[in-house]
């Protein structure tokens, strides 16, 4: 019984490091584009109010 939860922890960790590999390699750039847009909306709006005030100017 001992010689099997030998072989088996080599085989756990193999499927954990298969796993993690799969998610450490996924495709991540389906946000990007939302959040370029996001970040653009924020930049304009951020333009907006510092050209109203004379915070600027200070």
């Amino acid at each position: 019984m001992a010689v099997l939860a030998w072989l088996l922890i080599p085989l756990f960790a193999a499927v954990g490091a298969a796993i993690w590999a799969s998610w450490a390699s996924r495709d991540r750039t389906s946000g990007d584009v939302a959040e370029l847009a996001g970040y653009a909306r924020f930049r304009d709006a951020m333009d907006k109010a510092a050209s109203g005030t004379d915070a600027a100017r200070s």
